[in-house]
């Protein structure tokens, strides 16, 4: 029960980071390196699958990419770019928040559910591979819409 609640706050502390963090950010403009970045550095947390405590079967892999891309569906409805000053830069939505934490809980709920059934390096592992598929999924559509906006901006300019 210590590790459920130990990660829920780690999770929450997370949440309430990323939304400084976004909220910072739009204040800079976008660029291609600030949308792939993220991703990649967060890829490197699949090296815990080295250990056989966190490895999955490949149904559960499944399971946690679709759930990863069904929940980055709301964050990709709420991020939108807009050019000011002939930069592209990320609007912060007022939903973000609300999105997010949304997300948190029922991402501890269902947390709570399969942590009953499979053991807590799986659930780690299943977890890691939902905010990855989360993750991945919203950045590629940040990028599409960035490139997309980036070709109006050039071409507005020429």
């Amino acid at each position: 029960m210590f590790w459920v609640i130990a990660s829920t706050v780690v999770a929450a502390f997370m949440a309430v980071t990323m939304i400084f963090v976004r909220l910072k950010a739009a204040k800079k403009p976008a660029s291609v390196k600030k949308i792939i970045l993220p991703p990649l550095f967060m890829s490197t947390g699949a090296l815990m699958f080295i250990f056989p405590e966190f490895r999955v079967a490949w149904m559960q892999v499944f399971e946690a990419i679709t759930v990863g891309v069904i929940c980055s569906i709301f964050l990709i409805k709420t991020s939108r770019f807009e050019i000011r000053d002939n930069e592209i830069y990320l609007i912060p939505s007022k939903a973000f928040a609300f999105i997010l934490f949304g997300l948190l809980f029922f991402r501890i709920i269902l947390k709570l559910i399969i942590g009953s059934t499979i053991s807590l390096g799986e659930t780690s592992g299943m977890f890691f591979i939902l905010a990855f598929g989360m993750i991945a999924t919203w950045r590629i559509a940040m990028l599409y819409q960035y490139l997309q906006l980036n070709k109006k901006r050039n071409y507005s300019c020429t």
